[in-house]
């Protein structure tokens, strides 16, 4: 556990800053070294003062704190970053936690999970508000089931049958008699499916459907 956590505050409202600050004052082991009111500011100040955990406003003029935070935590990864926002906004928290964002904390909850997230961080934790952690879970579910679905979306309904077998291991004729079409509509389809997919064998086809899920995604 860190000692002292230093603390870079960024909100475009300076009253903002000045109730974070006040907040933090009197923290003992907090030290907050700068503020900024953009997130162009936001790269510089860290840029120059190296802090530990960079408070930062979701929404700002111009770039938003989420451009910063990308920024940010590709420059400096060992710099944490807790992201602030007034709403719960699905998009913009699964937006957060692809920038790298450490914490996400609603500003109308109060002082305390503030402090908790810093002290989550502190000691080298991760922390997610509770109000948005089960949106982040859903959207990352939502997210990766329709990327598996468009996995197969230049695929006929056949084809998807055909694919689904051979993620089996099934050879030729053992695809046509499980489908009752002949061996030759199975190597046309076969044939036809890794031109679609832009893959050179079924091993790769045959990974690829595994990795997508496609019994999920098969017709009916």
């Amino acid at each position: 556990m860190k000692d002292e956590v230093r603390v870079l505050l960024v909100d475009d409202h300076e009253v903002v800053r000045l109730g974070m600050l006040t907040l933090l004052e009197d923290i003992h082991w907090v030290e907050v070294v700068a503020e900024a009111g953009t997130a162009a500011e936001a790269v510089a100040a860290v840029a120059e003062t190296r802090p530990d955990v960079v408070v930062m406003d979701i929404r700002m003029p111009g770039e938003s704190g989420i451009d910063a935070c990308r920024e940010i935590t590709r420059r400096w990864p060992d710099t944490e970053v807790i992201m602030l926002t007034s709403y719960v906004e699905d998009e913009l928290i699964f937006q957060a936690i692809q920038a790298g964002a450490s914490g996400y904390v609603l500003k109308q909850v109060g002082n305390r999970p503030l402090l908790d997230a810093l002290e989550a961080v502190r000691r080298g934790e991760a922390l997610l508000d509770p109000q948005v952690t089960q949106r982040v879970i859903a959207q990352v579910r939502e997210t990766e089931q329709a990327r598996q679905a468009s996995a197969f979306r230049d695929l006929t309904p056949r084809e998807m049958e055909v694919l689904a077998e051979v993620a089996t291991g099934k050879t030729n004729p053992e695809i046509a008699e499980v489908l009752g079409v002949s061996e030759k509509t199975v190597r046309n389809h076969v044939s036809a499916i890794l031109a679609k997919l832009e893959m050179n064998n079924r091993i790769e086809a045959a990974t690829y459907a595994v990795r997508n899920d496609i019994q999920r995604h098969l017709p009916g």
